[in-house]
């Protein structure tokens, strides 16, 4: 890698501490320096059902490329389509639901959002991060 390259792949992981951790690890840690892991803990996006499902078909289609690749790379298109549906419904499904506590007149407790922000946010640096 060179030092171009990495430093592209430094700004797309945010700016480096000394300690070398990105920001989005520096905002998970406590005052105290220790990491939060209470509430930044990475949802569950797939039940295990889906996981194994989609981690089956991954294997099948790595199976199939010796004897059609080009069937395997449309098979492993519509994988990845199927993986970012279920992804986009499971964050509709929790999005719907926030909602429906606002819609019912329920005041929502800022510490209860605040949980809810760092949640997306999890989610939103294990998108970017690969």
């Amino acid at each position: 890698m060179t030092s171009q390259t990495r430093s592209r792949a430094d700004e797309a992981g945010g700016d480096r501490s000394a300690a070398g951790r990105s920001d989005a690890e520096t905002a998970a840690t406590s005052p105290a320096g220790s990491p939060d892991t209470s509430d930044d803990e990475a949802p569950q996006l797939l039940t295990k059902e889906e996981d194994q499902g989609f981690r089956g078909r991954w294997q099948e289609i790595q199976n199939k490329f010796v004897d059609d690749p080009r069937e395997a790379v449309h098979d492993a298109d519509a994988l990845v389509a199927d993986v970012i549906q279920t992804l986009a419904t499971t964050f509709a499904e929790h999005k719907r639901s926030l909602e429906d506590q606002w819609g019912q007149g329920a005041q929502v407790d800022t510490e209860e959002l605040r949980r809810a922000l760092r949640r997306y946010r999890s989610f939103f640096n294990r998108l970017l991060s690969t």
